[in-house]
C-alpha cells in the first residue's frame, strides 16, 4: 500500500510516501520537508497566520517534488493521511483540504493522524523496529510525555510537562542568552564547547514522586545566573551546558522512573529534542544497563515531517481506518482517545 504523508502541524511542510509493501526503512519511498524558520525568524516565534500563508505556496510544489523522487505518479497513490492535529488550526486546514481533496479526486481513502502519535511511531519506520509494549518519551518544543504503549493505538500517559516543554525551554533559554531563533539547536551546539559543572543547575521534580516535569524554573535560573555573570563567550557555552545537562539528567530520570513503572526495558524515544546527541547518549547507557534498548528515528525524522504522517497513516488505513470526506481538524486533541490498530489487517474498504 502506497500512502502519501502530508504535514502542516505548524512552521515546516513536510510530504513523504510510505510504501508497506517494502521492508523496514525502504519503505520510506521518499520525503521533503520545507522549514520557515526564515520566515519567522524576525519575529522570534511562530507567526499562526504567516504559517499558514507559507504552507498554501509550498504543499503542492512538494508534492510533486517527492513523488517524482519516489517514482511514482499521483494515480499511484493507494491513500491519503494528513495532519489533523494537535496545531495550529489555520495551519492543520491547508493540509487538510490538500488531502481530503487528492483522496476524492482519486477516489481512494485518506485519514487524519495525529501529530503526537506520528512522532511516536516513527521510531517503528526504522530496521529493527521496537514491538510494544513499551515506554515512549515525545520530547518537543511543544510536548514533554511519557506514555506507556500497550499496543498501536493505545496509550496511557504516565506524566507530562506542568509547564514549559523541553524543547519550549531550550529555546527560551536560547533567548535570554541573546542566541537567534530558534535557539534550541544552536544553544545545544554552543554547549558542546562548554565546561562540564562550571554551571550546576537543579534537576526539576526529581526530588519526589512521579513521572510529571517541570521546566520553568530551570529557565529562571539560567535566566538569572547569565544576568550575574560577565556574559562572555566563555561564560555563555558553560551556562548552556549546565542547562543541557540539568535537562538531560532530568529527562533521563524520568524515564528510569517510567520504565520501572510500566515493567518495561525498552524505550522509544521522538521528537524534535530526540535529536540531542547527549539525550541519545544517556538514554542509550541507560536502556544497555538494564537489558534493553533505546530506540530513536534517524535525526533527521526527529522533527516534524511528512514521513511519520505517512507511516502512522499507513497503519490505520491497513487496519481499515478511514473517514468521510469531510475537512475535519483538531488543533487540541488528547492521544488517549485514538481506536486501537487491530493486530489482524483487513482488506481496505472504498
Amino acid at each position: 500500500m502506497r500512502v502519501l504523508g502530508i504535514e502542516t502541524s505548524c512552521d515546516e511542510t513536510g510530504v513523504a510516501v510510505f510504501d508497506t509493501a517494502l521492508p523496514g526503512s525502504a519503505g520510506l519511498r521518499a520525503h521533503a520537508v520545507y522549514s520557515q524558520i526564515a520566515l519567522h525568524a524576525e519575529y522570534g516565534g511562530v507567526v499562526p497566520e504567516l504559517a499558514s500563508r507559507d504552507h498554501v505556496r509550498k504543499l503542492l510544489p512538494l508534492v510533486r517534488q517527492t513523488l517524482a523522487e519516489a517514482d511514482l505518479k499521483l494515480g499511484d497513490l493507494d491513500g491519503v493521511a494528513y495532519t489533523a492535529g494537535p496545531g495550529l488550526v489555520g495551519a492543520l486546514l491547508v493540509g487538510a483540504g490538500v488531502a481530503r481533496s487528492l483522496a476524492w479526486a482519486l477516489e481512494v481513502p485518506a485519514l487524519g493522524v495525529h501529530h503526537m502519535e506520528g512522532h511516536l511511531l516513527a521510531p517503528l519506520m526504522e530496521d529493527d523496529p521496537p514491538e510494544p509494549p513499551f515506554v515512549a518519551l515525545l520530547v518537543s518544543g511543544g510536548h514533554t510525555q511519557l506514555v506507556a504503549v500497550d499496543a498501536i493505538g493505545r496509550y496511557r500517559l504516565l506524566g507530562e510537562t506542568l509547564d514549559d516543554a523541553a524543547g519550549e525551554a531550550f529555546d527560551k533559554t536560547a533567548k535570554v542568552m541573546g542566541l537567534p531563533y530558534p535557539g534550541g539547536p544552536q544553544l545545544a551546539a554552543l554547549a558542546e564547547g562548554g565546561k562540564p559543572g562550571a554551571y550546576k543547575f537543579s534537576r526539576p521534580m526529581t526530588d519526589r514522586p512521579g513521572l510529571d516535569f517541570s521546566f520553568s524554573g530551570l529557565k529562571t535560573q539560567v535566566m538569572l545566573a547569565w544576568r550575574d555573570s560577565d556574559q562572555s563567550d566563555t561564560t555563555r557555552a558553560d551556562i548552556a551546558r549546565g542547562f543541557e545537562d540539568a535537562v538531560v539528567d532530568t529527562l533521563a530520570i524520568k524515564c528510569q522512573r517510567a520504565l520501572d513503572e510500566a515493567g518495561s526495558d525498552t524505550l522509544v524515544i521522538a521528537g524534535g529534542v530526540g535529536a540531542n546527541k547527549r539525550l541519545r547518549a544517556k538514554l542509550h547507557d541507560i536502556a544497555g544497563k538494564r537489558g534493553g534498548r533505546a530506540c530513536f528515528p534517524r535525526p533527521e525524522l526527529c522533527t516534524d515531517n511528512g514521513a511519520m504522517i505517512a507511516f502512522a497513516g499507513a497503519l490505520r488505513l491497513q487496519a481499515g481506518q478511514f473517514e468521510d470526506a469531510a475537512v475535519r481538524v483538531t488543533p487540541r486533541w488528547d492521544m488517549a482517545t485514538l481506536p486501537e490498530v487491530a493486530s489482524e489487517k483487513p482488506e481496505l474498504q472504498q
